[in-house]
């Protein structure tokens, strides 16, 4: 009979659809370590677990204590106050260095992630005020979404200039966000759908410039002849970009446009520092890469609770690699939504469109991205697709494109392309596919 109540409450325990779930931030030495709580209560007792780890608790009035009893942090203990959706104290853990029943104190803080709105998959308006310069996990998120959900809102250009020609923030990659997604959890996948990118004022800015990267000799010695500013004028209506003041030669330039969004990424994982909106990562970052567009899915690893993403840099268009060092840098209205591939993480930053799957790589030299790019794709090809390593070599023998993203940044970006026509059906799906899931 024991063993039966035990069994019962594990399965209680371990239930997904917990009746509260907390984000508990605990400052590890100026590091921060971020958990999900799930808690249930009943009368006074807190029952649970902290990132899968057992928990036991009492709550009176507005304090609580609970201990873990499993997992990775199990034996610390944590003590605090709790004041609406808000809770504040300090844990100690383990000290692992210190000898037996050695322990180390530490302030936490933890705020309640709010229920899902009665309804279903639901779509949200954000209009953003501020602006985030770095890939930060410690940054309050904007909003609480969840698989399934979209999200209408907006980006400034990377100057900081929003759709009214006003300065709202610092230059250097301004991002909208961080958009907390509930349910994404450290080792999941996310997959964000852009639904539509749309230019939201008449005019872009760029260089007449050619990044050091691509510069050869033969351009070398010309190069203090460019690198000014350059304003193309937007038709939106017709769909096209032109140079506001061009030689003749340019004279009947029109470039259509492909709004893309340059930056696109998550929070970095632990010990990783908040990370400049200049850079890219595992996390994704400012890729730059020009298929970034509406229709597309990109699928980054979650690597903090929530996920954190955030979105900015958009172009209305861009050649491969930027090598303007500005791309068309205009304000955009965006609409996107997300899902979750669980226990699934991806390595590097992907891309899916209707007709081909892609996979990033980004490193500090050509032929690392390159490597990086490559074996991202194998691992694409074997694990969601079923092909041998062996099937993986024959069949990018034979079609595999590579398309340079990135040349501007710290980083090169490489992107290796495989045409979906080729390749059986996914074996991966999406937690709650957002085409499939919205009310009429």
């Amino acid at each position: 009979m024991r063993t039966l109540v035990c069994f019962i409450l594990l399965l209680t325990i371990a239930t997904p659809a917990a009746a509260e779930q907390w984000i508990v931030r605990a400052d590890m030495w100026g590091v921060s370590a971020y958990y999900t709580l799930n808690v249930e209560r009943t009368d006074n007792n807190w029952v649970g677990d902290l990132d899968g780890g057992e928990i036991r608790g009492t709550a009176d009035e507005d304090r609580i204590t609970f201990s873990v009893r499993s997992g990775h942090d199990s034996g610390a203990v944590f003590t605090g106050r709790i004041v609406e959706d808000r809770m504040s104290g300090f844990a100690t853990f383990p000290d692992r260095n210190g000898g037996e029943g050695a322990t180390t104190r530490h302030e936490f803080s933890a705020w309640r992630v709010p229920e899902r709105a009665p309804g279903g998959v639901q779509t949200h308006r954000y209009d953003p005020s501020d602006f985030s310069h770095t890939w930060n996990p410690d940054r309050e998120p904007v909003l609480v979404i969840w698989p399934g959900d979209t999200v209408i809102t907006e980006t400034i250009d990377s100057g900081g200039i929003d759709s009214n020609g006003n300065t709202q923030s610092l230059f250097g990659n301004p991002q909208t966000g961080p958009f907390f997604i509930a349910g994404a959890e450290p080792g999941d996948t996310l997959a964000i759908r852009i639904i539509s990118l749309t230019p939201n004022r008449d005019y872009a800015d760029s260089l007449d410039h050619i990044v050091q990267r691509v510069r050869g000799p033969q351009l070398t010695s010309d190069s203090e002849q460019i690198g000014r500013f350059v304003r193309w004028n937007i038709d939106r209506e017709a769909g096209v970009a032109r140079p506001a003041n061009v030689s003749d030669a340019l004279a009947e330039l029109e470039v259509p446009l492909r709004p893309m969004l340059g930056g696109l990424g998550v929070a970095p994982s632990f010990g990783w520092p908040a990370i400049s909106t200049g850079d890219t990562g595992h996390f994704g970052g400012n890729m730059d890469f020009s298929e970034v567009v509406a229709g597309n899915t990109v699928y980054l690893q979650v690597q903090r609770p929530g996920a954190l993403l955030y979105l900015g840099d958009a172009h209305a268009a861009q050649g491969d690699g930027e090598t303007t060092q500005f791309a068309l840098e205009t304000s955009m209205d965006v609409v996107f939504s997300v899902s979750l591939i669980k226990q699934s993480a991806t390595p590097m930053p992907r891309v899916e469109s209707p007709d081909a799957i892609m996979v990033l790589g980004q490193a500090g030299t050509m032929e690392d991205a390159l490597q990086i790019a490559t074996g991202g794709m194998v691992s694409w090809l074997r694990t969601d697709y079923g092909l041998t390593l062996s099937d993986s070599a024959q069949l990018m023998g034979a079609a595999i494109e590579y398309r340079i993203a990135n040349l501007a940044g710290r980083n090169i970006g490489i992107a290796a392309i495989i045409d979906k026509s080729l390749l059986p059906e996914s074996q991966n799906t999406l937690t709650l596919a957002p085409e499939d899931s919205r009310e009429d």
